[in-house]
């Protein structure tokens, strides 16, 4: 059910970006943790989208929810210092549909508003689950400074591509850390992205499923277990 929300009508999408994604830069405003309500933000937007008399063309839509989608992806690096790297990463991938799990914690998190609070140290990621978020590579540098993230799950994730993958086996730290791999319908990874794993010399477990771009599956396989002959692999590919 939608929330019925009293604000003043703006017609710049700009500037709704300015109050919820940037609401430190907005006349009068006092700096709380956790301003960001994205769920506010889309109730507000696609009634006004709604409301318009002339329906915007498929193409207008898809170029405004992808600027969007990279604007949710752009990395604040004065926010990684300020709150640290898992709390600056919890909140990059909670902002783009994500959900993380803390080391020493079952439950997933999800709500961006309901982020713990507390000392830094004592929340650090464990577990990423992308499923159906718009996490791109423009934002993969959040994932530098995780230390502890041991499992990450890709599925449908139509920004997520070879470089994407290429990027996380370069990154020093998951190199140590990450254990286990899911990628799942994710169109747009290939063989090159997958054999670019064989640098994650920890990982155990990899699921490869419904990955079309995938062509050479067989030979993709043995240079991965030739790198790591420990690394399981399951594939569901055609």
């Amino acid at each position: 059910m939608d929330i019925a929300i009293n604000r003043p009508h703006i017609l710049n999408y700009r500037t709704y970006i300015q109050f919820f994604y940037y609401p430190w830069s907005s006349p009068g405003y006092e700096y709380q943790p956790a301003a960001i309500n994205t769920r506010m933000f889309l109730q507000i937007v696609r009634p006004s989208l709604r409301n318009k008399k002339r329906i915007p063309s498929p193409s207008g839509c898809r170029y405004f929810w992808g600027w969007l989608n990279s604007v949710f992806n752009r990395v604040d690096y004065e926010r990684i210092k300020e709150a640290g790297p898992d709390r600056a990463a919890s909140e990059w991938l909670l902002r783009c549909g994500a959900k993380v799990r803390y080391k020493g914690f079952e439950k997933w998190q999800q709500d961006y508003n309901g982020l713990p609070t507390g000392p830094l140290e004592k929340y650090k990621i464990q577990g990423i689950d992308a499923t159906d978020s718009c996490i791109m590579f423009k934002g993969f540098d959040y994932l530098d400074g995780l230390e502890h993230l041991e499992e990450v799950k890709l599925c449908k994730c139509i920004y997520i591509e070879d470089a994407c993958l290429e990027r996380i086996s370069k990154t020093e730290n998951l190199q140590k850390s990450l254990k286990r791999l899911e990628i799942i319908t994710c169109g747009n990874v290939s063989d090159r992205g997958v054999i670019s794993l064989h640098s994650l010399r920890n990982l155990q477990y990899l699921y490869l499923c419904d990955l079309p771009a995938i062509k050479q599956k067989d030979l993709m396989v043995e240079l991965l277990q030739k790198s790591n002959a420990s690394l399981q692999i399951k594939l569901n590919l055609v």
